[in-house]
């Protein structure tokens, strides 16, 4: 979709950078980092590989604009979807607790909506991650469903909360922020 490396989005400290493939070991470390890897289900590097940057699916490196230290990344898919609905299908950040997941949420807003013309985006998060629940109502992400004992962790059932918004919901939010 885009060149190898391209700047995907800017905003006031951070940029979204398209990953590579000597990303691969960053993101590999970060996902399977303890703190990290208990809300996701981790991947495994060949489906990190065949999902790197195809027409339908991206991986992000977020970095500092000033220094280029990365700080997260991203997996976005649903990118070719035809009723434009994205999916922030990984948001994972390394450095927390500097506001870092506030401003990644309203990039990507930005970006699904202002440039991508989106009409919809969403993700999943498991239910006990209290702090990126948060971050995402507190950017505008509504509750939109729940999903009991969706997946198997070490012989666990764990439930997905599901949040979304909608670029009409966006675009007041942002009329609003005026």
């Amino acid at each position: 979709m885009t060149d190898n490396g391209k700047i995907i989005k800017t905003g006031k400290r951070l940029q979204f950078r398209q990953a590579q493939k000597a990303d691969m070991d960053y993101i590999m470390e970060v996902e399977y980092k303890p703190d990290n890897a208990k809300y996701v289900i981790p991947y495994t590097r060949e489906v990190h590989m065949q999902t790197l940057n195809t027409k339908d699916a991206i991986h992000l490196i977020i970095e500092t604009i000033d220094t280029k230290q990365k700080v997260g990344f991203l997996m976005i898919a649903g990118l070719d979807n035809t009723s434009k609905e994205i999916e922030f299908t990984r948001i994972i950040l390394d450095e927390k607790g500097k506001g870092y997941g506030h401003e990644t949420l309203q990039m990507l807003k930005s970006w699904a909506f202002d440039d991508l013309k989106f009409h919809r985006a969403w993700l999943d998060c498991k239910d006990y991650n209290a702090r990126a629940l948060h971050v995402y109502e507190s950017e505008g992400l509504v509750r939109e469903g729940f999903i009991r004992e969706t997946i198997l962790t070490d012989g666990v059932y764990e439930n997905l909360v599901i949040l979304g918004i909608l670029d009409r919901e966006y675009f007041a939010q942002q009329k609003n922020d005026l």
